[in-house]
Protein backbone atom coordinates (compact mmCIF):
# COMPACT_ATOMS: atom_id res chain seq x y z
CA UNK A 1 0.00 0.00 0.00
CA UNK A 2 1.44 3.43 -0.93
CA UNK A 3 1.49 6.70 0.92
CA UNK A 4 1.34 9.47 -1.82
CA UNK A 5 1.08 12.93 -1.58
CA UNK A 6 -2.07 14.12 -3.45
CA UNK A 7 -1.90 17.54 -2.69
CA UNK A 8 0.64 20.67 -1.52
CA UNK A 9 -0.18 24.16 -0.59
CA UNK A 10 1.36 27.43 1.06
CA UNK A 11 1.18 30.67 2.77
CA UNK A 12 3.38 33.36 3.05
CA UNK A 13 2.88 37.11 4.82
CA UNK A 14 2.28 39.67 2.49
CA UNK A 15 4.91 41.83 3.55
CA UNK A 16 8.23 41.43 1.42
CA UNK A 17 11.61 42.62 3.32
CA UNK A 18 14.86 42.88 1.19
CA UNK A 19 18.20 42.65 1.62
CA UNK A 20 18.35 46.89 0.85
CA UNK A 21 16.04 47.15 3.70
CA UNK A 22 17.85 45.29 5.92
CA UNK A 23 20.63 47.11 5.06
CA UNK A 24 18.72 50.62 6.29
CA UNK A 25 18.45 49.28 10.35
CA UNK A 26 21.73 46.81 10.33
CA UNK A 27 25.41 46.93 9.14
CA UNK A 28 24.82 44.63 5.66
CA UNK A 29 24.67 45.00 2.11
CA UNK A 30 22.25 43.27 -0.60
CA UNK A 31 26.01 41.88 -2.09
CA UNK A 32 27.23 40.97 1.62
CA UNK A 33 23.90 38.42 2.06
CA UNK A 34 23.26 37.49 -1.51
CA UNK A 35 26.92 36.46 -2.35
CA UNK A 36 27.37 34.43 1.29
CA UNK A 37 23.69 32.67 1.40
CA UNK A 38 21.66 32.92 -2.18
CA UNK A 39 19.21 35.36 -0.29
CA UNK A 40 17.68 38.52 -1.84
CA UNK A 41 14.51 38.78 0.10
CA UNK A 42 11.99 36.83 2.55
CA UNK A 43 8.62 37.46 3.91
CA UNK A 44 8.07 38.35 7.50
CA UNK A 45 4.88 38.24 9.36
CA UNK A 46 3.54 41.45 11.11
CA UNK A 47 -0.57 40.40 11.58
CA UNK A 48 -0.06 37.03 10.22
CA UNK A 49 0.73 33.61 12.97
CA UNK A 50 1.74 30.44 12.45
CA UNK A 51 -1.28 28.76 13.38
CA UNK A 52 -3.32 31.49 10.67
CA UNK A 53 -0.38 30.38 8.22
CA UNK A 54 -1.03 27.08 8.75
CA UNK A 55 -4.68 26.43 8.17
CA UNK A 56 -4.44 28.94 5.14
CA UNK A 57 -1.55 26.35 3.63
CA UNK A 58 -3.92 23.46 4.84
CA UNK A 59 -6.90 24.94 2.68
CA UNK A 60 -4.67 24.97 -0.62
CA UNK A 61 -3.70 21.63 -0.17
CA UNK A 62 -6.89 20.28 0.22
CA UNK A 63 -8.26 22.01 -2.14
CA UNK A 64 -5.46 21.18 -4.29
CA UNK A 65 -5.66 17.24 -3.30
CA UNK A 66 -9.57 17.50 -4.00
CA UNK A 67 -10.41 16.63 -0.27
CA UNK A 68 -12.58 18.08 2.44
CA UNK A 69 -11.37 18.86 5.81
CA UNK A 70 -14.07 16.06 6.68
CA UNK A 71 -11.72 13.76 5.27
CA UNK A 72 -8.87 14.43 7.18
CA UNK A 73 -7.98 11.71 10.00
CA UNK A 74 -4.55 13.11 11.38
CA UNK A 75 -3.18 16.90 11.50
CA UNK A 76 0.78 16.88 12.37
CA UNK A 77 2.34 19.96 12.00
CA UNK A 78 6.40 20.78 12.45
CA UNK A 79 7.08 23.67 14.36
CA UNK A 80 9.38 25.54 16.59
CA UNK A 81 7.52 29.35 16.65
CA UNK A 82 4.11 27.72 17.67
CA UNK A 83 1.66 30.99 18.87
CA UNK A 84 1.11 29.17 22.30
CA UNK A 85 2.52 26.91 24.30
CA UNK A 86 -1.02 24.92 24.89
CA UNK A 87 -3.14 24.37 22.49
CA UNK A 88 -0.58 22.85 20.11
CA UNK A 89 -0.77 24.73 16.28
CA UNK A 90 -2.24 21.64 15.20
CA UNK A 91 -5.40 22.21 17.28
CA UNK A 92 -5.59 25.18 16.06
CA UNK A 93 -5.37 24.62 12.75
CA UNK A 94 -8.19 21.93 13.42
CA UNK A 95 -10.67 23.98 14.78
CA UNK A 96 -9.74 26.85 12.02
CA UNK A 97 -10.11 24.19 8.91
CA UNK A 98 -13.06 22.19 10.36
CA UNK A 99 -11.58 18.84 10.61
CA UNK A 100 -13.78 17.32 13.31
CA UNK A 101 -13.01 13.92 13.44
CA UNK A 102 -8.66 14.70 12.78
CA UNK A 103 -6.14 13.62 15.78
CA UNK A 104 -3.57 16.54 15.74
CA UNK A 105 -0.61 17.60 17.60
CA UNK A 106 2.43 19.25 17.10
CA UNK A 107 6.50 18.16 16.58
CA UNK A 108 9.76 20.19 17.50
CA UNK A 109 12.33 18.55 14.82
CA UNK A 110 13.34 22.33 13.93
CA UNK A 111 14.38 22.12 9.93
CA UNK A 112 13.42 18.39 9.83
CA UNK A 113 10.00 18.88 11.48
CA UNK A 114 8.05 18.47 7.76
CA UNK A 115 10.12 15.35 7.20
CA UNK A 116 9.59 14.13 10.73
CA UNK A 117 5.92 14.84 10.03
CA UNK A 118 5.97 13.04 6.65
CA UNK A 119 7.62 9.39 8.44
CA UNK A 120 5.40 9.31 11.01
CA UNK A 121 2.27 10.04 8.90
CA UNK A 122 3.20 7.28 6.45
CA UNK A 123 4.02 4.59 9.62
CA UNK A 124 -0.11 6.28 10.67
CA UNK A 125 -1.47 5.29 6.86
CA UNK A 126 0.80 2.19 6.69
CA UNK A 127 -0.91 0.59 9.93
CA UNK A 128 -4.22 1.25 8.85
CA UNK A 129 -5.20 3.54 11.67
CA UNK A 130 -5.77 6.48 9.27
CA UNK A 131 -6.05 6.83 5.97
CA UNK A 132 -5.75 10.87 4.84
CA UNK A 133 -3.81 12.75 6.42
CA UNK A 134 -2.45 17.02 6.57
CA UNK A 135 1.18 17.30 7.40
CA UNK A 136 2.48 20.86 7.33
CA UNK A 137 5.87 22.94 8.01
CA UNK A 138 5.33 26.26 9.89
CA UNK A 139 7.25 29.54 11.02
CA UNK A 140 6.75 32.67 12.50
CA UNK A 141 10.80 32.72 12.89
CA UNK A 142 11.40 36.26 12.82
CA UNK A 143 9.84 36.18 16.28
CA UNK A 144 13.05 34.55 17.78
CA UNK A 145 15.28 36.50 15.92
CA UNK A 146 17.94 38.48 17.36
CA UNK A 147 17.90 41.77 14.89
CA UNK A 148 20.73 43.12 15.69
CA UNK A 149 23.09 39.96 15.42
CA UNK A 150 23.42 40.33 11.21
CA UNK A 151 25.06 36.78 10.65
CA UNK A 152 21.88 34.97 11.84
CA UNK A 153 18.99 37.36 11.63
CA UNK A 154 19.30 38.02 7.81
CA UNK A 155 18.80 33.86 7.35
CA UNK A 156 15.62 33.28 8.42
CA UNK A 157 12.04 34.37 7.27
CA UNK A 158 8.10 33.19 7.81
CA UNK A 159 6.08 31.45 6.24
CA UNK A 160 3.72 28.02 6.14
CA UNK A 161 3.76 25.02 3.78
CA UNK A 162 1.31 22.03 3.79
CA UNK A 163 0.63 18.29 2.12
CA UNK A 164 -2.14 16.20 2.18
CA UNK A 165 -0.64 12.40 2.18
CA UNK A 166 -2.93 9.81 1.22
CA UNK A 167 -2.77 5.54 1.70
CA UNK A 168 -4.03 3.63 -1.54
CA UNK A 169 -3.49 0.25 -2.63
CA UNK A 170 -1.26 1.79 -6.00
CA UNK A 171 2.30 1.46 -6.34
CA UNK A 172 5.06 4.14 -5.41
CA UNK A 173 4.31 6.91 -3.49
CA UNK A 174 6.99 6.95 -0.75
CA UNK A 175 9.66 4.79 -1.51
CA UNK A 176 12.60 5.07 1.19
CA UNK A 177 13.36 7.25 4.00
CA UNK A 178 15.98 7.52 6.00
CA UNK A 179 16.23 10.23 9.83
CA UNK A 180 18.44 10.49 12.93
CA UNK A 181 19.40 12.99 15.61
CA UNK A 182 22.86 13.99 17.17
CA UNK A 183 21.92 15.64 20.12
CA UNK A 184 25.45 16.05 21.71
CA UNK A 185 25.66 18.82 18.77
CA UNK A 186 22.69 20.07 19.43
CA UNK A 187 23.96 23.58 20.58
CA UNK A 188 25.75 24.91 17.65
CA UNK A 189 21.74 25.64 16.74
CA UNK A 190 19.54 26.54 19.37
CA UNK A 191 16.83 28.81 21.21
CA UNK A 192 16.74 28.79 24.60
CA UNK A 193 12.95 28.63 26.78
CA UNK A 194 11.85 30.62 29.41
CA UNK A 195 13.86 30.39 32.86
CA UNK A 196 12.31 28.40 35.23
CA UNK A 197 10.03 31.21 37.49
CA UNK A 198 8.87 29.99 41.23
CA UNK A 199 9.24 31.18 44.71
CA UNK A 200 12.20 29.39 44.42
CA UNK A 201 14.30 31.35 42.21
CA UNK A 202 14.75 34.67 40.85
CA UNK A 203 13.76 34.67 37.44
CA UNK A 204 15.32 36.67 34.26
CA UNK A 205 12.97 38.91 32.19
CA UNK A 206 15.73 38.48 29.37
CA UNK A 207 14.49 37.40 26.15
CA UNK A 208 15.92 34.61 24.44
CA UNK A 209 16.95 34.68 20.83
CA UNK A 210 18.39 32.43 18.18
CA UNK A 211 22.01 31.06 18.20
CA UNK A 212 23.95 29.54 15.34
CA UNK A 213 27.53 28.11 14.69
CA UNK A 214 27.21 28.60 11.05
CA UNK A 215 30.16 26.69 10.69
CA UNK A 216 29.27 23.92 12.32
CA UNK A 217 26.04 24.04 10.86
CA UNK A 218 27.61 23.86 7.47
CA UNK A 219 29.83 21.29 8.48
CA UNK A 220 27.38 19.11 9.64
CA UNK A 221 24.80 19.57 6.20
CA UNK A 222 27.26 18.87 3.82
CA UNK A 223 28.75 15.97 5.25
CA UNK A 224 25.14 14.26 6.73
CA UNK A 225 22.87 15.36 4.22
CA UNK A 226 24.46 13.34 1.02
CA UNK A 227 25.37 10.49 3.26
CA UNK A 228 21.61 10.18 4.09
CA UNK A 229 20.45 10.54 0.61
CA UNK A 230 22.67 8.09 -0.42
CA UNK A 231 21.59 5.82 1.67
CA UNK A 232 17.55 6.94 0.72
CA UNK A 233 18.25 6.61 -2.90
CA UNK A 234 20.20 3.09 -2.81
CA UNK A 235 16.84 1.70 -0.03
CA UNK A 236 14.91 2.83 -3.06
CA UNK A 237 17.01 0.65 -5.69
CA UNK A 238 17.42 3.66 -7.24
CA UNK A 239 20.92 5.65 -8.56
CA UNK A 240 21.38 9.45 -7.71
CA UNK A 241 20.69 9.69 -11.75
CA UNK A 242 17.69 8.80 -11.48
CA UNK A 243 15.90 11.32 -8.99
CA UNK A 244 14.09 14.15 -11.13
CA UNK A 245 14.44 16.65 -8.44
CA UNK A 246 16.05 17.13 -5.29
CA UNK A 247 13.94 19.30 -3.26
CA UNK A 248 15.92 20.01 0.46
CA UNK A 249 15.55 22.48 3.02
CA UNK A 250 16.63 26.05 1.95
CA UNK A 251 19.31 26.92 4.15
CA UNK A 252 22.00 28.57 2.43
CA UNK A 253 22.84 28.05 -1.25
CA UNK A 254 26.61 27.15 -0.40
CA UNK A 255 24.94 23.95 1.38
CA UNK A 256 22.86 22.85 -1.99
CA UNK A 257 25.57 23.54 -4.11
CA UNK A 258 28.18 21.37 -1.47
CA UNK A 259 25.86 18.74 -1.38
CA UNK A 260 25.50 18.64 -5.47
CA UNK A 261 28.86 18.27 -5.97
CA UNK A 262 29.60 15.65 -3.44
CA UNK A 263 26.64 13.68 -5.18
CA UNK A 264 27.91 14.19 -8.42
CA UNK A 265 24.29 15.74 -9.50
CA UNK A 266 23.66 19.33 -11.69
CA UNK A 267 22.65 21.62 -9.64
CA UNK A 268 19.73 22.27 -11.79
CA UNK A 269 18.56 19.45 -10.85
CA UNK A 270 18.23 21.10 -6.83
CA UNK A 271 15.02 23.58 -7.17
CA UNK A 272 15.57 26.94 -5.12
CA UNK A 273 13.45 29.00 -3.47
CA UNK A 274 15.68 30.58 -0.54
CA UNK A 275 16.18 33.32 -2.34
CA UNK A 276 12.82 34.81 -2.23
CA UNK A 277 11.84 33.16 0.99
CA UNK A 278 14.79 32.47 2.99
CA UNK A 279 15.18 29.88 5.45
CA UNK A 280 12.09 28.91 6.64
CA UNK A 281 12.86 25.90 8.67
CA UNK A 282 10.14 23.35 9.03
CA UNK A 283 8.45 25.45 5.91
CA UNK A 284 10.90 25.16 3.69
CA UNK A 285 10.32 22.05 1.85
CA UNK A 286 6.99 22.14 1.73
CA UNK A 287 6.98 25.43 0.71
CA UNK A 288 9.68 24.49 -2.28
CA UNK A 289 7.52 21.26 -2.54
CA UNK A 290 4.12 23.64 -3.27
CA UNK A 291 5.96 26.05 -6.00
CA UNK A 292 7.52 23.33 -7.94
CA UNK A 293 3.95 21.56 -7.75
CA UNK A 294 2.16 24.72 -8.97
CA UNK A 295 4.74 25.27 -11.72
CA UNK A 296 3.38 22.33 -13.40
CA UNK A 297 7.77 20.74 -12.48
CA UNK A 298 6.38 17.79 -11.05
CA UNK A 299 4.89 15.07 -13.42
CA UNK A 300 3.68 12.00 -12.26
CA UNK A 301 5.91 8.70 -12.14
CA UNK A 302 8.84 11.52 -11.28
CA UNK A 303 11.80 10.28 -8.66
CA UNK A 304 11.48 12.86 -6.31
CA UNK A 305 14.30 13.50 -2.94
CA UNK A 306 13.22 15.43 -0.34
CA UNK A 307 15.31 16.40 2.76
CA UNK A 308 15.72 18.30 5.65
CA UNK A 309 18.15 19.16 8.62
CA UNK A 310 18.76 21.58 10.97
CA UNK A 311 18.20 21.87 14.95
CA UNK A 312 18.32 18.99 17.24
CA UNK A 313 20.98 17.87 14.99
CA UNK A 314 18.47 16.07 13.27
CA UNK A 315 17.97 15.14 9.79
CA UNK A 316 15.59 13.19 7.48
CA UNK A 317 15.44 12.49 3.78
CA UNK A 318 12.86 10.68 1.90
CA UNK A 319 12.74 9.55 -1.83
CA UNK A 320 8.90 9.27 -3.28
CA UNK A 321 6.80 8.41 -6.63
CA UNK A 322 5.37 11.53 -8.04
Amino acid sequence: MGTRIIGTGSCLPETVVTNDDLAKIMDTSDEWISTRTGIRERHLAKDETTAGMSAEAARRAMENAGVTAQEIDLIIVGTVTADQVTPACACEVQAEIGADHAVAFDINAACSGFMFALHIAHAYLQTGVYRTALIIGAETLSKIMDWSDRSTCVLFGDGAGAAVVRADGQPGGLLAFDQGTDGVKGRVLSCPNRSNNNPLVETSRELKYVHMDGQEVYKFAVTQVPASLQKTVEAAHLAMEDIDFYALHQANIRILQAVAKRLKVPEDRFPVSLDHCGNISAASVPILLDEMNRKGLLKPGMKIALAGFGGGLTWASAVLEW
